[in-house]
C-alpha cells in the first residue's frame, strides 16, 4: 500500500505542477497541445478539445505542451496567433510562473495542514530507561518544558542537564553533586519534578544523564500560527535547497548527500509507513524542493524560461533562438549531472546503507 500512496502524492505533486502551467495559458489564451503525467510516447492518452491528455512510461516529472515554445515550429494558421513565442512577455511569464506557484502554493497548504491539525514538534520523553534516575518519575509522552528554567529543544535541555556535574574525577555511575530542576507538561497539567543526573561513562561524548530519550511531543497550532510556521519553515528549506545546489558544484560530501526523485519517492513511501503525518510534511517540502529548482535561471527549467522573457523585455526586442539554444546546453549538463549523482547515491542507498528513516 505504501507504495502506491507514494506514488499517488508524487503523481499529485507532478499534476498539481503542471496545471498552474496548463490553467494559465488556457486563461492568456494560448494553445495547449499535450498536458502529460510523467515522460516519453503517451501509453494511455485522449483528446478533450484541442488538448491531447495521457499518460507517459517514464515516471521522472510530466509537461504541458504549449504551440510554438520553438518558434521555428510550424503552426496552421488559426493557431499562430496563440503561440507561445507570438505573446508579449508578461503572458510568457505568466505561463511559465504559475507551475512554481502552484508548488509553493501546495506547499503552503500541505505544512499549514501539519501545523494546524498535527502540530510543531516540541521536545518530549521517549523511552525511559529502567533503573534510571528518571524511572518512576519522567513518562513517555511527557512534554519537556525545561530544565533548571532554561526552554528549547533536545541539544538545549541536553546541555542543562549535563552541567550537573560529579565530584571530579567521574566514575560511571556517580551521581552529580546538584539536583535538575524538571518541568514537564502531563495530561494537560504542568509539574516539576527534582532528579539528580547520573554519570554515563559509554555514552558519548560522556556526560551526566537522566536516562530517557528525547521523542516529538506535537502541539496542534491555531490557524494563525500555522501559517507563521509553515512559511518559516518554507523558508528555512528554501534557502537550504539553494545552498545546497551550490555547494554540489564544489564539494564531494555535499554530492554524497545529493538525492534524485527515485531517492524522495524511496523516502516517501517508508516515511508513510513510519507515520502518514510525517509523510504529508515531507511531501509539502519536496513540492517546496520542486518549485524553488524550477526557479532556477537555466533553460529547460521554468526559471531559463522566466530568464529569457525578462532579457527581451529589458533589451526591448526578442532574444534570438539560437542564442537561447546554446545556452540550454548549461541548463540540461546541470540537470543530468545533478540527476546522475542523486540516482548513482540512490542506488547505493537503496542496496546498500539505506535512506535513514526509522
Amino acid at each position: 500500500m505504501s507504495w502506491l500512496l507514494a506514488f499517488i502524492g508524487f503523481a499529485a505533486l507532478i499534476i498539481l505542477h503542471e496545471l498552474g502551467h496548463f490553467s494559465a495559458a488556457k486563461a492568456v489564451g494560448m494553445r495547449v497541445e499535450k498536458f502529460s503525467l510523467f515522460f516519453g510516447p503517451m501509453l494511455v492518452k485522449w483528446r478533450r478539445g484541442e488538448t491531447v491528455y495521457g499518460l507517459g512510461p517514464i515516471p521522472l516529472g510530466g509537461y504541458v505542451k504549449i504551440s510554438g515554445m520553438n518558434p521555428r515550429e510550424e503552426l496552421p494558421p488559426e493557431a499562430a496567433s496563440r503561440a507561445y513565442f507570438a505573446q508579449p512577455v508578461w503572458k510568457r511569464l505568466v505561463v511559465i510562473g504559475a507551475g512554481p506557484a502552484a508548488s509553493i502554493l501546495v506547499a503552503l497548504a500541505l505544512l499549514w495542514a501539519f501545523f494546524a491539525f498535527h502540530g510543531e514538534p516540541k521536545a518530549g520523553v521517549g523511552r525511559v530507561e529502567p533503573a534510571s534516575p528518571a524511572a518512576g518519575v519522567l513518562r513517555p509522552g511527557d512534554r519537556l518544558i525545561a530544565v533548571d528554567g532554561r526552554s528549547g529543544g533536545p541539544d538545549v535541555l541536553s546541555t542543562a542537564i549535563r552541567a550537573h556535574k560529579c565530584t571530579p574525577p567521574p566514575i560511571d555511575g556517580c551521581l552529580a553533586t546538584s539536583a535538575a530542576h524538571v518541568t514537564v507538561l502531563r495530561d494537560g497539567r504542568q509539574r516539576s519534578f527534582t532528579i539528580t543526573p547520573r554519570y554515563d561513562a559509554e555514552a558519548k561524548p560522556r556526560r551526566t544523564r537522566l536516562g530517557f530519550e528525547f521523542a516529538p511531543v506535537y502541539v496542534a497550532q491555531n490557524p494563525v500560527d500555522a501559517v507563521g510556521s509553515s512559511v518559516s519553515t518554507m523558508w528555512g528549506v528554501t534557502t537550504a535547497t539553494v545552498s545546497t545546489i551550490g555547494r554540489v558544484l564544489f564539494s564531494s560530501k555535499a554530492r554524497k548527500q545529493t538525492s534524485s526523485v527515485v531517492g524522495a519517492y524511496e523516502v516517501t513511501r517508508r516515511t508513510i509507513e513510519f507515520s502518514g503525518w510525517e509523510a504529508l510534511f515531507l511531501l509539502g517540502v519536496i513540492s517546496l524542493s520542486l518549485g524553488v529548482l524550477n526557479l532556477f535561471p537555466f533553460l529547460p527549467l521554468d526559471g531559463g524560461h522566466i530568464f529569457w522573457a525578462l532579457t527581451e523585455k529589458i533589451r526591448g526586442r526578442a532574444i534570438p533562438f539560437a542564442v537561447m539554444e546554446r545556452a540550454s546546453v548549461i541548463g540540461v549538463m546541470l540537470v543530468l549531472f545533478l540527476f546522475f549523482i542523486g540516482l548513482t547515491n540512490d542506488i547505493d542507498r537503496i542496496t546498500g546503507r539505506g535512506f535513514g528513516v526509522p
